[in-house]
């Protein structure tokens, strides 16, 4: 039995084209949906697999992702934000294909020490944004069926990093894991995300796929996972995720 999410719009962000086409086409292919260009982003706003939802392509890094959020709370007012997409996986059990959903998130590269402890957004007093353990539990729902249904990959939840900074060697790896023992992914948007929805008091939920370890291979493996796997991922997750509730 899927958690029931909440009553009104989802909104779902992305950073790349490979990670969320498949899940803009689906919702281009709805005959009520109404695109809406705003800040240079183009918002899908429509009915997907049975849920009112608005979809939009974000751009990469902590600032697009941070306008695009506030942006999509401002003029749509939907009941909670979810973001997909891939990431690095630091966490010594996780593999490429894996899924991770995250329950808190933190910018690795946030540091105003002395002035405030590091990792610490400064005048907030924390460091971690907890996800919504409604939106999560059916996020992680859905990765386990479709997980289960392609027989591949395993479902991980933790915490997920945050930085602007592509993660592409193995040192780089061993100081996030010593600087932040608990976190299994990195990536370049969720924290920022979470930050917006935390100052607007809406629910939000992070989902990655695994593309690539972030070590000196993650170059080569990022960009081909993206490109074959990625898509598909997030659509067949997301389809889960709504046409569950």
């Amino acid at each position: 039995m899927f958690p029931e999410l909440p009553a009104g719009p989802i909104g779902i962000v992305a950073a790349m084209p490979g990670e969320i086409d498949a899940l803009l086409g689906a919702m281009r292919s709805q005959r009520a949906v109404e695109s809406h260009i705003i800040g240079q982003r183009e918002f899908y706003s429509g009915e997907l697999f049975g849920r009112r939802c608005v979809v939009v392509l974000a751009g990469i890094g902590k600032v697009a992702a941070a306008i695009t959020a506030t942006t999509m709370l401002l003029t749509f007012n939907p009941s909670a934000l979810v973001f997909v997409g891939v990431a690095g996986g630091i966490a010594h059990d996780i593999a490429v294909g894996d899924v991770v959903v995250a329950d808190t998130v933190l910018q690795h590269d946030l540091d105003a020490s002395p002035l405030f402890p590091r990792f610490e957004v400064p005048m907030l007093g924390v460091s971690r944004f907890a996800s919504s353990p409604v939106l999560s539990d059916a996020l992680a729902a859905a990765a386990k069926r479709f997980l289960g249904g392609i027989g591949n990959g395993r479902l991980h939840r933790g915490l997920v990093i945050s930085g602007d900074q592509f993660v592409a060697s193995a040192g780089h790896v061993r100081t996030l894991r010593d600087d932040l023992p608990d976190a299994i992914a990195v990536e370049m948007e969720g924290a920022a995300i979470g930050q917006v929805c935390d100052a607007f008091d809406r629910p939000f939920a992070v989902l990655r796929i695994i593309s690539d370890a972030a070590d000196g291979e993650a170059g080569n493996d990022f960009p081909r996972f993206l490109e074959d796997y990625a898509s598909g991922y997030s659509l067949g997750i997301v389809r889960e995720f709504l046409s569950g509730n």
